[in-house]
């Protein structure tokens, strides 16, 4: 008896023993994977460079570096100190773990190999989070790293600097979590229901697209309870995502008026002020049906090209589906497709998603690969039959997609180079600039601010600037961008302007004069082969908004949009509103810049009176043209809509002095809601006065 109870202790004790073994043989050669495939992207992209700069094959990765050094000088959620918070850093956690190499020295552009060494330590953890959640013997272990690296297209996003790789470190870890919690006994069930759903914070910190993943992976927690309450379960493993939602957007109204973020107010098709709902409506169905140009392109490239081509794509597919279908990994499974397959929908509303490589594509590949380990596992549990058809899957989700390899090596050392010489080489020509400066107006966030160390602004919003709303008023259209430009104080407003042209119609004829240009030839991912720097010459712009003086008490400066915002503007769209810029003189004859809206014959403008409580506004002084016929009205609370004006005409342009129309209108209030109707003719509208 005592024999055989050392027989049995030795035995438990060598298979402890080689199960340790197999762990430490598995994350060596996860981590020999990791640094073959890196060394794989990052080599022939460093001969491209010859040497001058670590590999970023997007101008993206700099604006987190951006963030990063921000919060590494003790400004969270800012672009660049001074500029004030912004919620354009899509990805609110990966800054937080670039700032300690700012800190530590690795600063410019060689912040890209501790972003580097993060992705290598990340895309490690991922390997070995899965290695652990199928449990201690895993049959199909060594395959793991491979089937993680196999895809090329994702790859590129894994080693571009990116967050990506941190997002497939925290999909591991949640998946581990959730294993954990249905391993847990009953007492101990709550603390790991809590740890899964803080984790899954991380997820919509990361990707706002992956919010959808982490609510429904919250859910599979929940369902884990056993005979714990359902209620308490889903409070433990969804609220900290919920919570998290709700203060960013809360949040993100406070400091620039909007709960959205930045990036989707700039980016998202439903954003488009000028579309009809019908049209938007429309838009999204085609993004959801096998038409639609977005998710075509998603779908073809990034799940069916970028997987081997058919038929071979269809193995990971295949795999996936086992996980679905194995009741052992059901309820893990479930969640993690429909997380991917929303995070996809949500990307088709991008409408940048097609480009950059595919890179919106990448939590959803990330986590079907994700789901085809969890398959393939449990397929090779399945008896001999069930394993022959695991190593045969898993065979053809590897080697199928290899072909593609080359060519996303080759297409990231280009990429790389073409933002190193472009945009870099901006950033380096602006700094050593005599006088440098004073600020730069960019219409890409990234490497030229960042490289530079100018303060700066971006025109499209993704920066932020003093909770002006850039990012919207890009979305209406250049001239409202520079009427935020005008808001600002002279001292304020970029000396420079380093744009693509084509960006910018109507913005440098009115206010640049050249400088110097960069031009690359092989452009394969900058938003042209020339970017031009400019002087900046914003004197035909007005003096920024201030009090009011004289008989003018209320003004409604029409494509500003924090005028417009402050009045309760109601545009007159959808096909109509769209904002527009004529340069005149004033009456001393100084040129002056004023944008506006078209307003068509049929359509018309709502607005609040703003002017002060005790006075009455007996006159509207209209600076427009357009050969139009107007009405007048006015709604107060408490009493009907009353006529103003029954008709007035808003005459052509003549000449190049700017001239107002001024109509009596009676008895007007502050509060008054005041509507402005175009009968006839097409209204060309650019400033409306009250005055006594």
């Amino acid at each position: 008896m005592t024999s055989a109870l050392v027989n049995l202790v030795t035995w438990a004790r060598g298979r402890r023993h080689r199960q340790r073994l197999g762990q430490r043989l598995s994350l060596a050669w996860a981590i020999v994977v990791v640094l073959a495939a890196a060394a794989a992207f990052w080599v022939p992209a460093l001969r491209a460079l010859d040497g001058r700069a670590w590999p970023a094959p997007l101008d993206d990765v700099y604006i987190h570096f951006g963030f990063a050094r921000s919060l590494a000088l003790g400004h969270p959620s800012t672009w660049i100190p001074g500029n004030g918070y912004s919620s354009g850093g899509t990805s609110l956690l990966y800054p937080v773990l670039l700032a300690p190499g700012w800190a530590l020295g690795a600063r410019g552009v060689w912040l890209g190999a501790w972003a580097g060494a993060v992705a290598v330590a990340a895309l490690v953890d991922l390997a070995r989070s899965l290695r652990r959640a199928v449990g201690p013997r895993a049959p199909l272990a060594p395959a793991l790293p491979l089937l993680l690296f196999a895809v090329p297209v994702l790859d590129w996003s894994w080693f571009s600097g990116m967050e990506v790789a941190v997002l497939g470190a925290v999909l591991g870890r949640s998946v581990l979590a959730i294993r954990q919690v249905e391993a847990s006994t009953l007492a101990s069930r709550p603390s790991a229901q809590l740890r899964a759903g803080l984790l899954l914070v991380a997820l919509p910190a990361l990707r706002p697209e992956t919010a959808p993943l982490a609510l429904l992976l919250g859910v599979a927690v929940a369902h884990a309870s056993g005979r714990l309450a359902i209620l308490p379960a889903l409070a433990r493993a969804v609220v900290p995502t919920m919570g998290f939602l709700a203060l960013q957007a809360a949040a993100n109204a406070a400091f620039t008026g909007e709960t959205t973020a930045a990036g989707a107010v700039r980016k998202l098709v439903l954003t488009d002020p000028y579309r009809p709902p019908t049209e938007m409506a429309i838009e999204v169905l085609r993004n959801l049906v096998a038409n639609a140009p977005h998710l075509v392109r998603l779908r073809a490239e990034a799940f069916e090209i970028a997987l081997g081509g058919a038929p071979f794509h269809l193995a990971p597919f295949a795999l996936a589906a086992v996980a679905i279908a194995a009741s052992r990994t059901r309820r893990l499974a479930i969640p993690l497709a429909a997380g991917g397959v929303l995070a996809l929908l949500l990307v088709a509303l991008n409408t940048t998603a097609p480009f950059q490589n595919l890179r919106y594509a990448a939590p959803s590949l990330a986590i079907l690969l994700v789901l085809a380990w969890l398959g393939a596992d449990r397929l090779v549990r399945w008896g001999r039959g069930g394993a022959v058809a695991a190593c045969v899957l898993v065979a053809v989700s590897i080697v199928g997609p290899a072909r593609g390899l080359g060519r996303q090596i080759d297409h990231f050392a280009r990429a790389s180079r073409n933002i190193a010489e472009q945009q870099v080489e901006v950033g380096r020509r602006l700094a050593a600039l005599d006088p440098p400066p004073s600020r730069v107006f960019v219409g890409d966030a990234g490497a030229i601010p960042y490289v530079s160390g100018l303060p700066a602004i971006d025109g499209l919003g993704l920066g932020g600037y003093r909770g002006l709303p850039f990012a919207r008023a890009s979305v209406h259209g250049v001239p409202a961008v520079i009427e935020l430009l005008e808001r600002l104080p002279p001292a304020e407003r970029p000396d420079v302007l380093a744009v693509y042209d084509g960006w910018w119609p109507g913005l440098v004829p009115a206010f640049g004069r050249r400088l110097f240009a960069v031009h690359i030839t092989d452009n394969v991912i900058c938003g042209g082969d020339e970017k031009v720097v400019y002087a900046a010459d914003w004197s035909a712009l007005g003096p920024p908004a201030g009090p009011l003086e004289g008989d003018d008490l209320d003004v409604l400066d029409l494509a500003d949009l924090v005028d417009e915002r402050s009045h309760a503007l109601r545009l007159p769209g959808p096909r109509a509103g769209w904002v527009i810029a004529v340069t005149r003189a004033l009456a001393d004859g100084t040129p002056r810049f004023d944008a506006g809206r078209i307003v068509p014959s049929g359509r018309g403008l709502a607005f609040d009176v703003l002017a002060p409580p005790e006075t009455a506004p007996s006159r509207l002084a209209i600076r427009g043209d357009g050969s139009a016929r107007l009405r007048l009205s006015r709604s107060r609370e408490g009493a009907p809509a009353e006529t103003l004006v029954q008709s007035f005409e808003l005459p052509a342009s003549s000449g190049d002095t700017w001239r107002d129309v001024e109509v009596a209108c009676g008895d007007v209030r502050a509060g008054d809601r005041v509507q402005l109707d175009v009968l006839e003719g097409e209204a060309r509208l650019h400033r409306l006065v009250w005055r006594r």
